[in-house]
């Protein structure tokens, strides 16, 4: 690591220059060298990477914010001459101790009774008498290695100080953090969406195959097909998510919008489900993000449906006007109904968050439809009612 820095403050001394021009240039030359050594953020990066490797220092990786703070690094520049200066010392102490521990045993065994070390001489004995050379060997290989220990002690407590994370380096840490979490729960999300929709959808009309495998076999062929339809559309939905979470480049097939409501109704009603749908307004008037979300919603409404309630009286209407997109849904449901269906569940809070996102409204619970479209007297149902904004609300 030093060689670049030695390299050029050498030549920037030359011999013939005056002492203290060449202490100045040698001082300079090395200055410039390390900082613009430590300017780059894979500098620092690996700095980090090689203190966790061999100090166990626990750092946590830089960030990339504010444009690469000239702070960083200059702090980079300080920890890479510290790790120059101590590792240059490190290493000619070790390798010193690494010659003594292997000069002193050799001279005795050569038969020499004096050795001369750094001007001084030293008379090894003859015979045993010289045997305390082996002793010194083993005090060198001690002393290399209490050097080495003794260094990395000495630059474990400096890592914090200079490669570790300032307050806007720990926020930037802690909004990155924040937004991958996001992402998963996101993630998380479709996957309880689409899966679940799928699952419910097969499940039924699995049920329905059978029943119908001996009085009506073609029946039952279609709600086979069904499933087979659903399934791949929820292998391709769960092969984007994946790839999406093992960081791999997603699949570039395009996510489902209200436009593609059609398959999405037609499965359900494969399911011998009767479900009754109105679409008021122009749908392709709704920004495509709002679409994506709103057919999340519309198909995780349909699961809790079909999950949760009977097979008729199913009713999906979509309005789109003043600015606003409206998603109602409603379906009987039965005194003995689950309490996830009367209360919510998982299901309607993932909606609550994802309309939320896009400032819209979300109202889920049971109610009594009997006055208002005509309805039996004391049928309860199921409504579910979003309200999303097709532009931005301040």
């Amino acid at each position: 690591m030093s060689l670049p820095p030695l390299t050029a403050a050498i030549v920037f001394a030359p011999p013939r220059w005056p002492v203290g021009l060449r202490a100045l240039g040698f001082v300079l030359a090395f200055a410039v060298v390390t900082v613009a050594m430590g300017a780059s953020l894979t500098a620092r990066r690996a700095s980090v990477r090689l203190a966790n490797g061999m100090l166990g220092a626990g750092l946590p990786a830089p960030v990339d914010t504010m444009g690469w703070h000239w702070v960083n690094r200059l702090r980079t520049s300080v920890w890479l001459v510290l790790h120059m200066v101590l590792g240059g010392v490190v290493t000619a102490v070790s390798c010193l101790a690494a010659f003594g521990a292997v000069a002193f045993p050799a001279v005795w065994l050569g038969g020499e009774e004096r050795m001369a070390v750094f001007g001084l001489s030293l008379r090894m004995g003859e015979g045993w008498l010289g045997a305390w050379a082996l002793l010194l060997a083993v005090g060198c290989l001690a002393l290399a290695v209490g050097v080495s220990l003794g260094g990395a002690a000495v630059l474990r407590p400096l890592a914090p100080v200079f490669l570790g994370h300032r307050p806007g380096e720990r926020l930037a840490a802690a909004e990155e953090r924040m937004n991958l979490l996001a992402q998963r729960n996101r993630l998380a999300q479709e996957l309880h969406d689409s899966i679940g929709h799928t699952l419910t959808a097969s499940t039924i009309q699995a049920a329905v195959a059978v029943e119908l495998m001996g009085s009506d076999p073609a029946g039952a062929r279609r709600a086979l097909n069904s499933i087979e339809e659903t399934s791949r559309a929820a292998m391709d939905d769960l092969d984007h998510v994946l790839g999406m979470l093992r960081e791999e480049r997603p699949s570039t097939a395009p996510r489902p919008t209200l436009a593609d409501l059609g398959p999405l109704v037609e499965g359900v009603r494969g399911t011998g489900a009767e479900l009754a749908v109105e679409v008021q307004g122009d749908l392709a008037r709704v920004p495509a993000t709002v679409s994506r979300e709103a057919y999340r919603v519309v198909q995780e409404g349909l699961t809790n449906a079909l999950r949760h309630g009977g097979k008729v009286g199913i009713q999906l209407r979509t309005t789109v006007r003043d600015g606003w997109l409206e998603v109602e849904l409603t379906n009987p449901v039965g005194a003995g109904a689950p309490a996830q269906q009367r209360s919510g569940g998982h299901g309607v809070r993932g909606i609550g968050d994802r309309v939320r996102l896009l400032r819209g409204e979300t109202h889920a619970g049971v109610v009594d439809t009997a006055v208002s479209d005509g309805r039996d007297a004391g049928e309860t149902h199921w409504r579910l009612l979003v309200r999303i904004p097709l532009r931005s609300v301040s």
